[in-house]
């Protein structure tokens, strides 16, 4: 693997770090990692983003220019969502923040040295055929980069009836273009292209920018991927959504498995001591609810809107929904019902002990947090 950055001992230090499970050649300039490009000799390429002469994004468009198959990794001391996007837009196989976790690192080179060999298998294979071998950059689709460039973020109401006062915002990820019409569908897209880091930060700028007119003391809720949770970005103070922590209620849906996320207890403690909340978006929506209690011991649940939905109606919801805000009750757990539509809904849930509610009776997701319908 070719490690290129200006600074010598931090190349020094890359080479320490992955020279035991890798052959690792060091370059201080772009021009000279070319002809080690230009070889042909070259798995993986490690670059900064920010070097004299050319930076790392000339260097990945050169090098891609060459070998469009080359997994490209670029790493940065000053993460940006305009450089994350000029990187995806290019090809990049990866984008990390520094400082770099030696095991993450580690991981990624190797994902990345897998896929260089198969690169090289497939094209093997289709010079076999005798079939021109026409490859492209694995970058992300033009429309999911636009997509990100018209991103913004809706807020919604969370409101306390007893004290007739909000308790907070929801921030929810929305895009102008006309391909994404719902969250899913860019979430979806943002997977199949390998930038759920790249989309999780922009969403977390966008939400803490939006956040700044809320009434003095209402928290911020912003939803997590659970792949959001291995991010270096998420806490880090040198961000804003990291220096904005102690108002900050970071949502991690039950639709989704924490299976997979290595070191997790570890990470939400880490999360909580410089100032998050965590919370269990969906209950009763998705995967096992003790699981996630286990894991996570959150400070706040949110009931999913598939349990408030006509509650005035049904014994069984009202008895889930009953027991469940006794529960958080004796475990000192907060409890937020969403999806709350009509007066009954709203009248059913407060007889049952539930104080903090969301939905559109109370106020629709606006671009500007708005004051509720009381």
């Amino acid at each position: 693997m070719l490690v290129v950055d200006d600074e010598p001992a931090i190349l020094r230090a890359l080479e320490r770090s992955l020279g035991a499970a890798f052959d690792v050649v060091t370059c201080t300039a772009g021009k000279d990692a070319m002809a080690h490009v230009e070889r042909g000799d070259v798995s993986v390429v490690l670059s900064d983003l920010r070097m004299p002469g050319m930076s790392g994004l000339e260097l990945l468009a050169a090098t891609h220019a060459l070998d469009p198959d080359l997994p490209f990794v670029l790493i940065t001391g000053m993460p940006s969502l305009a450089s994350a996007t000029k990187a995806i837009e290019r090809g990049v196989f990866r984008y990390l923040p520094k400082p770099l976790d030696d095991h993450e690192l580690a991981a990624v080179v190797a994902q990345a040295s897998q896929f260089r060999r198969l690169a090289l298998v497939k094209r093997a294979a289709l010079e076999l055929r005798g079939a021109q071998s026409t490859p492209r950059p694995p970058g992300v689709a033009r429309s999911f980069l636009q997509a990100l460039e018209q991103l913004w973020v809706a807020f919604q109401p969370i409101v306390s009836l007893s004290e007739r006062r909000v308790y907070g915002y929801e921030a929810l990820m929305r895009t102008s273009h006309p391909d994404f019409r719902s969250p899913s569908q860019l979430l979806d897209a943002a997977e199949r292209n390998e930038a759920l880091d790249v989309l999780g930060r922009a969403v977390r700028a966008r939400a803490v920018e939006g956040s700044s007119c809320t009434p003095e003391g209402a928290l911020l809720f912003v939803n997590l991927h659970p792949r959001d949770l291995t991010d270096p970005m998420l806490a880090s103070p040198e961000s804003a959504f990291g220096r904005a922590a102690s108002r900050v209620v970071l949502e991690i849906t039950e639709r989704a498995s924490l299976e997979g996320i290595a070191d997790l207890q570890r990470r939400v403690s880490d999360l909580r001591r410089v100032g998050f909340r965590i919370a269990i978006d969906d209950l009763g929506a998705g995967y096992a609810g003790l699981t996630s209690f286990a894991l996570l011991e959150p400070e706040i649940i949110k009931v999913d809107m598939s349990l408030t939905r006509n509650i005035d109606r049904s014994a069984v919801k009202q008895k889930l929904v009953g027991s469940l805000a006794s529960l958080c009750r004796e475990m000192g757990t907060i409890m937020v019902v969403e999806g709350v539509e009509t007066p009954l809904e709203r009248d059913t849930l407060i007889a049952l002990g539930c104080d903090l509610l969301q939905g559109h009776l109370f106020g629709y997701p606006e671009p500007v947090p708005s004051t509720p319908t009381w």
